[in-house]
């Protein structure tokens, strides 16, 4: 079992509670998690990022090879099973459209195919006009958690040092 990390996980990261500048411990952890097989992301979600061209673009650009999980054949299936989904669960036709061209599409699958966890901030909600992945796990059958939630699990430490 494995984390997919959503776009916003590492942009709120950024943003809000583990700044580069204040909180270097949280990118490390995610290295190091990464490095034991732990924590990953999907192409898709680099390339979101890198459109924004700033400190986190190039963190992302940084990472090693396999940090951002290319499309494989497993995924084929996956992709239609969300879609199949995403296009019978009764959302607005923009919210479709809009769904299946952003990376929460392929992050769904992905976790999907491969039996992750997806780790993201989005909440669940019943409006039709917009697809939350939480609602898209929640219908086929994906863990998912919050960030916090990792962390917690995987019993991580962002300590002070000396």
């Amino acid at each position: 079992m494995a984390y997919l990390l959503d776009a916003n996980v590492f942009i709120q990261a950024k943003n809000l509670h583990y700044g580069f500048d204040f909180c270097p411990g949280f990118w490390h952890w995610l290295d190091r998690a990464h490095d034991e097989g732990q924590v990953f992301s999907i192409e898709r979600v680099a390339d979101e990022i890198a459109g924004g061209a700033d400190d986190l673009a190039t963190w992302v650009a940084d990472r090693p090879a396999g940090f951002f999980l290319s499309p494989d054949t497993a995924l084929v299936p996956s992709l239609h099973t969300v879609s199949e989904w995403a296009n019978g669960a009764g959302y607005e036709p923009a919210a479709l459209s809009t769904f299946l061209q952003v990376a929460d599409f392929y992050l769904i699958a992905h976790a999907h195919a491969h039996g992750h966890i997806v780790v993201t901030h989005e909440v669940a909600s019943h409006s039709t006009r917009r697809i939350k992945i939480p609602d898209a796990c929640i219908a086929l059958d994906v863990r998912h958690m919050t960030p916090y939630e990792m962390l917690r699990s995987e019993r991580a430490r962002l300590v002070l040092g000396s």
